[in-house]
């Protein structure tokens, strides 16, 4: 039975209900990130006391920034950091297309590098980092300068319909316009470039500004999501059209709004205005003024046939400014340690803030244990010392007392060497969870003298590396790979004009809608194989293998089996362009075959006999026919003598004149 379709009034009510009962919406969560801001930042802990140490370790903001420069290189370092597989023989190029393209997209057209930083950061402090990634279809030009092109380049670049140039310098040419011997290393080019045709845009989501259905496990099968953003009015309208701000009642934010982590976060440096006093702010003047957009996406009968779709409802206060139905919810999350059936995982933060605790008051009562040591007490019998000689502390001071024994010294007890002990025990027990430790950090000269063995220390870095490595597959397989595949559908339906891009040194025509509406992609994760030094080792003695083995008439390695150990070894010296140093036999002039050569050398030289011998059969045939023709010529020669004898000795008439 068809049911009524549910009001806008409605709709507002239930988004209102789901965004108050979502994880995110301050709560535990939002206190437990909170609480790893404030750890990161080395903030107190509110048990100091005054007159004793207050010293905080930061065990949490190391063991992070030391995770992060392998998971950086691992994902951002090459030119590739997302691999397409074709699904037939027929998928191949548009395969390898598809894979240098969505990349350029990602590193490219969007700042790649930044967008990776902060999604790995907000992961390893903040249970989850959020990634938003969208088809944008707003109008923007950006200026480009090309040096160095040759013609067949500038023709590529110029002929785009969506290229206006705005400076030219050809070969020879000064920029004045006259020619002289600068700027001969090819055109010069200064354009604008239109990208109102559309594009992929990515961005990161602050995990304050994230808000799921509690009990989900992914965003795509959440039955609430919701971007909560702050935006001027200025923008709003840029976004919506024109905008009333009579209508926007209930959408303005203050100090309330404010999420606890939200606060951790700009409260560290002071840094930044919090949204206070709006009205003093700006006074009568609306066009800066500061609302909540809530972009929600959720699953509701909205059209009342008795199916929930999910649709799409950007609102400020109870004001709809927009409402459609979607095919997907356009976030990427991912999480160091993945909880199963949950949505948020556990942070390296999670692991060693504890320990930062621990840590913190051992060194605490170290320090204060050493100053009591320097600047020890005493004891004083009273009225028998002056106390103004003994507070004063300056070198060669003098204590005047009364008798001999007014003032003793109290004994501090030693330090115990178990302190340091347990210090040393808590740096293993980070290490033991986060796999970050002094060897892999490259801090400990011990690990790595002449008397240890390549193996022992491969082996000790291989184990420490291992949970690293978890964190960056768990990475890969839940966000990275993710993120891609939305990339790439994105393009694929949207992008239907040709684009011409620079890939792999070459300007190439790109038509994404001409792929496969679906295509596998994947990620590789290689700190298991161990580092780039012994990578290097083992790629240099492949290459040795390969040469003795082709110099030695082995048919087991081929020309192209050579070039792809030395596009890896080259790669593995941090150089990308390996166009620069080796040439792909694939694209290569062909070389015969020498056996092949051979034999069409034969061939044609047997062909050349017939012809000779074709030849010769010809020149006898056309002697024979003129032989004929010559016989012929004479025997009609003949007859017309004898004819002419026979006229001549004919009797003649008597009579005849």
């Amino acid at each position: 039975m068809a049911r009524e379709k549910i009001t806008e009034e409605e709709l507002v009510g239930r988004i209102d209900q789901e965004i108050t009962d979502s994880l995110g919406y301050g709560g535990d969560l939002s206190l437990q990130r909170e609480r790893a801001m404030e750890y990161y930042y080395g903030e107190l802990f509110g048990n100091e006391v005054d007159g004793r140490s207050q010293f905080v370790d930061s065990t949490v903001q190391d063991t992070i920034e030391w995770i992060k420069p392998a998971l950086m290189r691992i994902f951002a370092s090459g030119d590739q950091m997302v691999t397409f597989n074709p699904v037939g023989p027929e998928d191949v190029a548009s395969a390898k297309q598809a894979t240098d393209y969505i990349n350029h997209v990602f590193m490219k057209d969007n700042p790649g590098w930044e967008i990776l930083y902060s999604w790995f950061t907000d992961a390893l402090l903040q249970k989850n980092g959020i990634i938003k990634v969208w088809w944008d279809e707003t109008e923007e030009w950006n200026r480009e300068e090309y040096k160095g092109l040759d013609e067949m380049e500038l023709q590529a670049l110029v002929t785009d319909p969506r290229v206006e140039v705005l400076e030219h310098t050809s070969p020879g040419m000064e920029s004045d316009g006259t020619y002289g011997e600068g700027s001969n290393e090819g055109h010069h080019v200064v354009i604008t470039r239109d990208m109102s045709l559309g594009r992929v845009h990515v961005e990161n989501v602050p995990p304050d500004e994230f808000l799921i259905a509690r009990m989900s496990k992914t965003i795509q099968d959440s039955r609430f999501v919701c971007h909560r953003v702050k935006k001027t009015l200025t923008e709003l309208r840029e976004m919506y059209g024109d905008i009333d701000p009579e209508d926007l009642t209930g959408g303005t934010y203050g100090e309330l709004d404010y999420s606890a982590e939200n606060q951790a976060r700009y409260r560290y440096d002071e840094s930044g205005y919090m949204g206070f006093g709006q009205e003093e702010l700006y006074g009568t003047d609306d066009s800066m003024r500061e609302y909540w957009l809530h972009e929600a996406f959720i699953r509701v009968d909205y059209d009342g046939d008795g199916i929930a779709e999910l649709r799409k409802v950007c609102l400020v206060g109870s004001k709809v400014l927009a409402n459609e139905e979607v095919d997907s919810v356009p976030f990427v999350s991912l999480t160091p340690i993945k909880i199963p059936h949950k949505f948020f995982g556990l942070s390296v933060a999670d692991l060693t803030m504890d320990l930062q605790l621990i840590k913190s008051t051992l060194m605490r009562n170290l320090m204060d244990n050493m100053y009591n040591q320097n600047f020890g007490r005493y004891a004083v019998l009273e009225g028998q010392a002056n106390l103004d000689d003994l507070l004063t502390q300056r070198p060669g001071g003098v204590v005047r007392v009364k008798s001999p024994n007014a003032v003793m010294p109290l004994a501090t007890p030693p330090l115990q060497n178990y302190s340091f002990q347990m210090l040393q025990y808590l740096d293993s027990i980070r290490e033991q969870r986060s796999g970050v430790s002094s060897s892999t950090q490259g801090l400990n000269a011990d690990a790595l003298k002449s008397h240890t063995t390549a193996t022992a220390v491969a082996q000790v870095m291989t184990a420490a590396q291992a949970r690293v490595e978890l964190i960056a597959r768990n990475f890969a397989e839940t966000g990275v790979k993710e993120l891609m595949n939305v990339i790439y559908e994105l393009v694929q339906k949207n992008q239907d004009k040709q684009r011409v891009v620079m890939l792999n040194n070459e300007w190439v025509p790109v038509r994404p809608d001409m792929w496969r509406d679906k295509m596998d992609c994947s990620v590789s994760v290689g700190l298991g194989h161990g580092n780039r030094d012994q990578q290097l080792m083992h790629l240099t003695t492949m290459m040795q293998f390969a040469t003795q083995a082709m110099s030695g008439g082995l048919n087991i390695v081929t020309e192209q089996n050579l070039y792809n150990m030395g596009a890896a070894l080259i790669k593995n010296m941090g150089f990308q362009n390996v166009q620069d140093f080796l040439t792909d036999p694939q694209q290569a002039p062909q070389k015969g075959n020498p056996d092949e050569e051979m034999k069409q050398a034969e061939l044609q030289l047997k062909k050349g006999e017939l012809d000779v011998k074709i030849a010769e059969t010809q020149i006898k045939q056309q002697k024979l026919q003129m032989e004929a023709a010559e016989a012929q010529v004479n025997a009609q020669l003949k007859m017309a003598e004898l004819q002419l004898e026979r006229e001549q000795k004919r009797p003649v008439a008597i009579g005849d004149t």
